[in-house]
């Protein structure tokens, strides 16, 4: 039986009548995406017609979802809004604070030893608070929301970017700030500006060597990291219907790189399957008696350009298997065509690690797909080039693939079966003594992301993103350039042989089993229980609300102008500051460090304008705060890329940071910087980027009519004394300029609740 099931039906029991309205007030047939926000309105009914990309709207999202890395501000957060319990049903999943080293059980152990004090905080927090808790060790966030909680026709939010997973599941599931989740907990609206809507139409079946991977590997090439900003992804058509659940899954989950809002699929017969083998067929048969409600309307689909702002079509049956990166998710490379592409790049062919799991590739289906790959390699006599690392992305799914001998297979070649957890994926890997200064080469995963230095802190490591059973070919063979649908490979006995397409099965013959699937309910009143947080603790530490930054900045100091990509890795780096992200100012220490200074092209490296001298960017920024000098961060396009993490956004602000002035956001970065307090501006002229340099002073001439739609213009004065006065645009409504008022969104909710 499902969790929530009572809170599932009634989301079905006024599903019909509020698409039925909305249908009435838009004036047209409605795509599925449509339906979901028109059904999940903050005010119920629909009655009004809201303008994609332009209209701010108040919804009403189903549950939230939490890992341990972004929980802990969150629920940190939550504390001071004065609630006593949650107000949706919303969960804490312990996955990112494993690092991957020598394999499950000593990881594991080793990760309760040295996070207890975060663990132990998460589980009474959410025990206190209604939240329920899944274990270290119980699986990877979005696999468990896949198996657990996701349903057709909901929405969800969750303080994780690939929250969009549960897209496979039909659902509308966004990746949002802690800040934006804590809106949610204390019982208010979560606001979204009403999304653009791109329609992928999949034809064709999917066989051979391709994967639902290399759908949105794709996809990426197509739109680019940018090009799905402010947009759900809407897949359909024939080849749709013809994917598992699993594979639904991920393609959405991988929208997140290509910065889309969200994706999802219509309901059909393959989500029932999941459903069902996931001990959940009460919301299958719920879901079956309004299912032509959790798809589009027939004329979408027959008639999509009419209905989509943009339209892609992909013939599955023409689709080939693709290598992305590196240092980018969306540098696509067909199967076969990499040799040339390798040596004008001076990517090193040969691959050292082949890494299978992670959030994105870590159902039954992926590991048994791969786990065949792995199979042939033993009954054709082949030695393994690279090194095997495996992460079942569920307890349920690693007790079940060993039960059926999937695991064992990987195993016999000497693969390391990891934690149920996020590891290499995140950063969360012990490859290297000293990331900094080791070698150059070449990785193959099939994880979501692949930025420099993200698995293992290496910035010299090449990492291209793959299906699992291409990842474990490759991994075999050893070389980045290997074509197994046309290369021969020699064997112990000196024999050519060919490796097979893969098989495996979208569900378990056997039916899905666990023993102890990790989940801890919380108590019915947790007004006794008691949240410690030891004053001197290096790990946590509870918040400080912020001041306002006011409306008027004047002498404001340049603190870094980032050049090129600048994602929130670059803000904000995971890996071993994972375990800094419950105490803000231990980890506002890696502010920006791996940002890269325009002017020397350096990482870490910025000059204070007070003494002339060049240092690290929290160091500098820590002078300029002692001295209550303010100062802004100028960054290129697409700023705050990757990661829902808000502690990109808390940081700067932490440390006396104002204004963010870039060529254009990352859409969960733009409104976290909104959330906090700060002012988050994009150049009316892009050219004015090359305006500003190293000893800059900024005064902001009008802020105090600061307003919607009203551009806010800078004057910047240059070291000489020469001044240019730029023209800079924002996207804030009346509410967010409360926040700012206010200090941060936090403190106009603890202020109400008070």
């Amino acid at each position: 039986m499902a969790f929530d099931i009572d809170m599932i039906k009634k989301v079905y029991e006024n599903f019909p009548k509020r698409v039925d309205k909305a249908r009435e007030v838009v004036g047209k047939p409605l795509t599925l995406s449509e339906k979901i926000l028109y059904a999940h309105l903050w005010d119920g009914e629909p009655n009004t017609a809201f303008k994609r990309g332009k209209d701010y709207v108040d919804f009403a999202p189903d549950r939230i979802a939490c890992q341990d890395a972004t929980a802990q501000m969150a629920l940190l957060q939550f504390m001071q809004a004065g609630k006593d319990k949650v107000a949706v049903p919303t969960t804490v999943h312990c996955d990112h604070l494993i690092q991957a080293k020598q394999g499950a059980a000593v990881d594991l152990k080793r990760a309760n030893e040295t996070s207890s004090e975060v663990f132990d905080f998460l589980a009474s927090v959410s025990n206190k608070y209604g939240i329920g808790f899944w274990k270290p060790g119980a699986g990877i966030i979005h696999q468990v929301v896949l198996e657990n909680y996701a349903f057709p026709g909901g929405m969800m939010i969750g303080t994780d970017s690939h929250t969009v997973n549960a897209g496979g599941l039909g659902m509308v599931a966004i990746g949002v700030g802690g800040a934006d989740a804590v809106d949610v907990m204390a019982g208010m609206a979560w606001e979204l500006k009403f999304p653009k809507l791109i329609g992928v139409k999949l034809t064709g079946n999917i066989s051979g060597w391709t994967a639902p991977k290399d759908v949105i590997l794709k996809v990426a090439e197509i739109l680019t990291v940018k090009g799905g900003t402010g947009a759900i992804v809407e897949y359909f058509g024939p080849g749709a219907k013809n994917l598992s659940c699993t594979g639904k899954g991920t393609i959405c989950n991988m929208g997140a790189e290509i910065g889309a809002t969200t994706s999802t699929f219509g309901y059909d017969e393959s989500m029932e399957r999941y459903l069902r083998a996931t001990d959940r067929s009460d919301v299958a048969d719920e879901a079956n008696k309004i299912k032509e409600y959790l798809t589009a309307d027939d004329e979408v689909y027959e008639n999509p350009e009419q209905y989509f702002d943009q339209l892609i079509e992909i013939d599955l049956s023409t689709l080939m298997p693709h290598l992305n990166g590196p240092f980018t998710p969306d540098l696509a490379t067909e199967v076969g065509t990499m040799t040339e592409k390798a040596k004008s790049n001076d990517w090193p062919l040969a691959v050292e690690w082949g890494l299978i799991g992670s959030c994105t590739n870590s159902s039954y289906e992926d590991l048994s797909r791969a786990s065949s790959i792995a199979q042939q390699a033993l009954d054709k006599k082949l030695k393994t080039k690279a090194e095997f690392g495996i992460n079942p992305g569920s307890e349920q799914v690693r007790y079940t693939t060993e039960r059926d001998g999937i695991l064992d297979i990987f195993e016999k070649l000497d693969a390391t079966i990891f934690t149920n957890a996020c590891g290499p994926c995140i950063g969360q890997w012990a490859r290297y003594e000293d990331p900094k200064n080791a070698p150059k080469n070449s990785i193959v995963h099939s994880f979501n992301r692949n930025f420099a230095k993200r698995a293992d802190g290496n910035p010299n490591t090449h990492a291209f993103v793959a299906s699992p059973e291409m990842t474990a070919a490759i991994a075999i063979a050893g070389r980045l350039d290997f074509n197994p649908m046309t290369d021969k490979l020699i064997n112990e006995d000196g024999e050519e042989v060919m490796l097979d397409e893969p098989t495996g099965w979208e569900l378990p013959p056997k039916g899905f089993e666990v023993k102890e699937n990790g989940y801890v309910d919380p108590v019915a009143d947790g007004s006794d229980v008691e949240v410690i947080v030891a004053p001197d603790s290096e790990r946590l530490e509870l918040l400080t609300p912020f001041e306002p930054i006011g409306d008027e900045i004047k002498g404001a100091k340049l603190l870094i102008k980032a050049f090129g990509k600048c994602t929130t890795d670059h803000i904000s780096m995971a890996g071993p500051w994972l375990r800094f992200r419950g105490h803000l100012d231990n980890i506002s220490n890696n502010c920006l460090i791996g940002a890269v200074n325009a002017y020397n092209k350096q990482t870490n490296m910025v000059k204070n304008q007070l003494t002339g001298e060049f240092g690290g960017v929290p160091d500098t920024q820590r002078d300029y705060k002692a001295k209550g000098i303010k100062t802004i961060v100028v960054g290129d396009h697409n700023y705050g890329e990757g990661s829902s993490r808000e502690h990109a956004a808390m940081e700067p602000r932490h440390l006396g940071v104002a204004a963010v002035l870039v060529k254009s956001f990352a859409r969960i970065h733009e409104t976290n910087l909104k959330k906090q307090g700060m002012l988050a501006l994009t150049f009316d002229n892009e050219a004015d980027y090359d305006l500003i340099l190293e000893d800059d002073t900024f005064n902001f001439l009008d802020l105090n009519e600061f307003a919607p739609d009203k551009p806010l213009n800078i004057e910047v004065v240059h070291a000489d004394g020469s001044k240019d006065v730029i023209k800079t645009n924002h996207s804030y409504n009346d509410a967010q300029i409360a926040w700012y008022k206010a200090g941060s969104a936090l403190n106009l909710i603890a202020k109400q609740n008070a």
